[in-house]
C-alpha cells in the first residue's frame, strides 16, 4: 500500500491522489492501487520554520530559534511517517516540495522507504531535456533558498529563478490564493512568473510547489497536463514513480 503523507497544503494532497488514480484507472474498484492518505494539515509552516533569511543555498540553521523550529517541522514529518508505517504501508511519498529540506533527517528516523519527489524530477528531466540546459523553478522561497532542487540539478542543469518582485507578487501571491481556494485568481496571477522564466529560455519550467498546477492547469484536461510540453509536474512524476514502485512490492 502506498502511504501519502498530505496536508502541505490539503489541496495539493488531494491533487496528487487524484492524479495517481487517473493515472492508474482501473475498470473496477479493486483494480485501483491500494493508498492510504494521511491528511496530517497540522504540520506547522515549512517556509516558515526554515532558519534562513538570505538567498545563501549554504547557509546553514545556527540560530537557537530556528533551529527548535526545524525540530517541530521534523518531530511532525515523523508522527506523520510513523501513522502511515503502523498502517502497513510499504513506502511514503510526500506531495511537498518544500518538506523535502528535512528528507534526510526524516529517511534517518523511518524505517520505510520514502520517495524523494526533486530527485524524481531530476531523474525525468535528465531523459526530456539535454545537459547545461536552462531549467526554470517556480516554488517557495524556502524551496529555493535551501536548494532542495539544486541539490539534484546544479551539476547537469542551468536551474533560473523568478526575480525577487516577480517572487513576491506572482509566485508567492498564486500559492497563497490556492491554499485559500481562489484557483481563478492564482491562474491569473502565476502567469507573469511563467513568462518571466520563458523570456529567460527556459527549456523547461518546474512547478516546485505542489500548489501551482492547480493553479496553471485549473482549466485544463488532464490530457493536456500529461502531454505538456514546457511544464514539469512533481505531483505527476511522484504518482507515476509511485506506482511504479506499487507494482514492484505487489503488495495487496
Amino acid at each position: 500500500m502506498i502511504g501519502i503523507l498530505g496536508g502541505m497544503g490539503t489541496q495539493a494532497g488531494l491533487d496528487f491522489c487524484n492524479k495517481l488514480a487517473i493515472l492508474y484507472r482501473g475498470k473496477i474498484d479493486q483494480d485501483y492501487p491500494l493508498f492510504l492518505l494521511y491528511n496530517k494539515s497540522n504540520i506547522p509552516g515549512r517556509p516558515e520554520s526554515i532558519g534562513i533569511q538570505t538567498g545563501n543555498l549554504s547557509k546553514k540553521i545556527n540560530s537557537k530559534k530556528s533551529k527548535k523550529r526545524y525540530s517541530s517541522v521534523l518531530k511532525s514529518l515523523i508522527n506523520g511517517c510513523n501513522v502511515l508505517k503502523k498502517s502497513k504501508c510499504k513506502f511514503i511519498v510526500i506531495p511537498c516540495n518544500t518538506a523535502h529540506y528535512w528528507y534526510d533527517d526524516l529517511q534517518k528516523k523511518i524505517k520505510l522507504p520514502i520517495v524523494n519527489m526533486p530527485k524524481e524530477v531530476f531523474i525525468h528531466t535528465k531523459k526530456k531535456c539535454k545537459k547545461n540546459s536552462s531549467i526554470g523553478l517556480l516554488a517557495t522561497e524556502g524551496t529555493l533558498k535551501t536548494g532542495v532542487y539544486n541539490k539534484f540539478f546544479d551539476k547537469n542543469f542551468n536551474l533560473i529563478f523568478p526575480s525577487k518582485s516577480i517572487q513576491n507578487n506572482s509566485v508567492n501571491k498564486a500559492i497563497k490564493l490556492v491554499k485559500m481556494g481562489n484557483v481563478k485568481l492564482a491562474n491569473k496571477v502565476i502567469k507573469p512568473a511563467i513568462n518571466f522564466l520563458i523570456k529567460k529560455k527556459c527549456k523547461r519550467i518546474i512547478l516546485g510547489c505542489t500548489e501551482l498546477p492547480i493553479a496553471i492547469f485549473a482549466f485544463q484536461s488532464f490530457k493536456t497536463i500529461k502531454s505538456s510540453k514546457i511544464f514539469l509536474d512533481p505531483n505527476l512524476i511522484l504518482a507515476n514513480t509511485a506506482m511504479k514502485k506499487y507494482k514492484q512490492t505487489n503488495v495487496v
